[in-house]
């Protein structure tokens, strides 16, 4: 099996900076054997991935914000673990979406963390998970991701 860094050059994807916090918190800390992550909305090159579910935009666009989301959780995660390479694994996602009265896919919203930590992980990015309906989230984002991680 190749190490989380050769997945993720492999896969195309660079991890992005970590977001510096916009309140009073640490984007990730190491507990033990795990590292966990505050939640980690998705900001890419282009800006803020923003809008209520269901209303303002579909369950597709709001489950590839969920795979930024997630690889920016990974990020803060990797930073602290001193590097991707020393996360062994995922054991715990918790995805949250802005949702619009009466959308209930935040499952299939969750897959776009859950699937791309499972394409750099493989076996060990398999995890345990919610996915959480909200009315609103910080900035008006449309989803926000916190992970577990093993180190």
């Amino acid at each position: 099996m190749s190490t989380p860094s050769q997945r993720l050059a492999e896969l195309g994807i660079e991890l992005p900076p970590v977001a510096a916090p916009v309140g009073s918190y640490v984007p990730a800390t190491r507990l033990g054997d795990t590292v966990q992550t505050s939640g980690q909305i998705p900001f890419t090159p282009d800006g803020l991935v923003t809008g209520i579910v269901g209303a303002e935009t579909d369950a597709a666009a709001a489950q590839a914000a969920a795979r930024v989301a997630a690889l920016n959780a990974l990020a803060a995660a990797a930073e602290v673990a001193g590097g991707v390479d020393a996360l062994r694994g995922i054991a715990r996602v918790t995805v949250f979406v802005a949702s619009a009265p009466g959308f209930t896919e935040q499952a299939a919203v969750a897959n776009g963390a859950s699937d791309v930590l499972a394409e750099i992980f493989g076996a060990d990015g398999r995890h345990i998970r919610s996915a959480v309906g909200v009315a609103v989230l910080p900035k008006n984002a449309s989803v926000e991701v916190e992970l577990v991680a093993r180190v």
